[in-house]
């Protein structure tokens, strides 16, 4: 199911898939496992076999084959956490019962490798769940996650999903954005209704809680001596941008007479597709470049506060401590991180990400859903202006503490 939808959205599946045999040995030739759901084959040994799924916490039976089968692969379509119950009967003796217990057990869990926030903001869940089940968790990430964490958590390995044997796993879950899901297969909920951080609880059966991971620098001084502030201004789709065309000029020229100098982090100095192309804005100092997160990291926890967009910097930023004011029309709040710092314009058009009924085009630079090719395209942060901005940043405390006096 996971590969027909990457299929449907026109992308690589990055997560390995569970090998075909269940990778636990049960009586009479009966394998088992809870790898990409629930999953039991029966031997052809010309016996009867009946097999039934149920789940423990409900009491309800979720799948039951007939009397009449003779073997082969069952697996439930429910791919997220549900604590199964296993009975097979061979010949109308019940011959196996397992209850899912994970203690002490290889437990892997996938995070979608190619963003930068949605595996910070994920991996708190996956640390979670290990406390919880008190499993033995491997977690596939992003390389460029890993060192990050990888300190910070010695206890659990931190792999990237080419490094993954999936042979040896008792059970194994995929935490991904999934589009187009309406049966409920990889996800309990639709994440848009539960937020991007959320949502891995919601696949991994844990409380929606809230919980930045901790980050291990490899070295966390101070880069400079004067007080600062980090701005992230780049991000995937125009959608995301702060699309005032004079907020960030204004914004960088207002920070810097409060004493702050201003230092853009973004990856790239210069991003965009077509005809339209947003630069580093005038007045902040360059930093950007293909650099170690780990160095971003190091500049965004000395900062003053992070200036950001609903990207992967900004769940950085949160996961550092460092305070976050974000700007975001495309996203509603739930979205992302609870931060006191949030500007959105709710005169405007906004939060099309988080309604389930709005269309997103995935992969689409220029994508609106409501409102691609009209006069409205975007305003959700073209109506954000600079003096909403500035009146967020005067709540910080201690903001303005550097201003210059003339």
């Amino acid at each position: 199911m996971l590969h027909d939808l990457c299929d449907v959205q026109g992308l690589t599946p990055p997560y390995m898939p569970a090998v075909p045999v269940p990778t636990q040995e049960g009586p009479a030739g009966l394998r088992f496992d809870f790898n990409e759901g629930c999953r039991v084959q029966a031997p052809d040994d010309g016996a009867s076999w009946r097999v039934r799924f149920a789940d423990l916490d409900t009491g309800n039976t979720l799948f039951e084959t007939r009397a009449d089968f003779r073997g082969g692969l069952v697996r439930s379509d429910k791919r997220y956490f549900i604590r199964f119950r296993i009975e097979a009967w061979r010949n109308d003796e019940l011959t196996f019962t397992h209850d899912y217990d994970a203690r002490d057990r290889e437990v892997l869990v996938q995070l979608f490798p190619h963003t930068i926030g949605d595996g910070i903001g994920w991996f708190p869940n996956a640390v979670r769940f290990q406390e919880r089940h008190g499993c033995q968790l491997i977690c596939a990430m992003g390389q460029k996650l890993i060192p990050l964490f990888r300190d910070a958590y010695p206890h659990i390995p931190l792999v990237p999903h080419d490094a993954v044997d999936t042979s040896r796993f008792y059970a194994s879950y995929i935490i991904g954005v999934f589009f187009g899901e309406l049966g409920q297969i990889l996800q309990p909920t639709d994440f848009r209704l539960v937020g991007l951080h959320r949502h891995a609880a919601y696949i991994l059966g844990l409380e929606p809680d809230e919980a930045a991971p901790r980050v291990a620098l490899n070295d966390d001084s101070r880069l400079i001596p004067d007080p600062y502030v980090c701005i992230a201004t780049q991000s995937t789709g125009q959608c995301k941008y702060w699309n005032n065309p004079v907020g960030w000029p204004e914004i960088v020229w207002y920070l810097k007479d409060c004493g702050y100098r201003v230092i853009c982090i973004d990856q790239k100095a210069v991003h965009g597709q077509g005809q339209v192309w947003n630069h580093i804005p005038p007045g902040a100092e360059d930093q950007t470049g293909d650099r170690p997160l780990q160095e971003r990291a190091r500049w965004i926890k000395h900062a003053e506060f992070f200036i950001g967009l609903s990207s992967g910097l900004s769940w950085l930023a949160w996961a550092v401590g460092t305070p976050v004011v974000m700007i975001s029309g495309f996203t509603h709040p739930i979205n992302e991180f609870a931060t006191p710092y949030r500007v959105i314009n709710y005169d405007v058009c906004n939060s099309c990400w988080n309604d389930p009924r709005a269309t997103v085009e995935q992969g689409g630079y220029m994508r609106c859903p409501r409102h691609k090719g009209t006069p409205r395209q975007f305003e959700c942060t073209v109506a954000i202006t600079p003096k909403q901005v500035k009146t967020v940043l005067r709540r910080i405390p201690g903001f303005g503490q550097y201003r210059r006096r003339h």
